[in-house]
């Protein structure tokens, strides 16, 4: 097994396990909450509970979307075009694959306006903030 192989393989493995935690963890909050009788809508804490349960629906759902990542990663290793960058078709560098095995620009891409994503990119309004 390539180096890129076992630590896409590692992430995967430590992304299952904090999906597995997370879900055990919900399951507790949703638990908790139908074995009270606080009314969640008027109760001080209900705020809270509503909160604890939504924040860790959402972390699930993103943990979930990296998995996607690490596994579009270990196609594209199968496939032969894991570590080129999706935009340019450069070499990602296999320090950023170190640091984020399932890295699909390299540096410069990533942090270009151009890409997605990129510190430039703008936010939600499509201002862009200084570099």
């Amino acid at each position: 097994m390539s180096d890129a192989a076992r630590r896409l393989a590692e992430r995967r493995l430590e992304l299952a396990a904090q999906i597995t935690t997370m879900e055990r963890d919900f399951a507790e909050v949703v638990q908790a909450s139908a074995d009270s009788n606080a009314d969640d809508e008027h109760d001080p804490e209900g705020a809270t509970i509503a909160f604890e349960r939504q924040q860790l629906a959402a972390l699930i759902e993103s943990t979930r979307a990296h998995v996607a990542e690490v596994d579009r990663a270990i196609a594209d290793l199968a496939a032969g075009g894991y570590g080129r960058c999706e935009r340019c078709g450069a070499s990602i560098g296999e320090e950023r694959l170190v640091a984020r095995p399932s890295a699909r620009t390299c540096i410069a891409c990533a942090g270009s306006g151009d890409s997605p994503g990129g510190r430039n990119a703008g936010g939600p309004s499509g201002v862009t903030s200084p570099a």
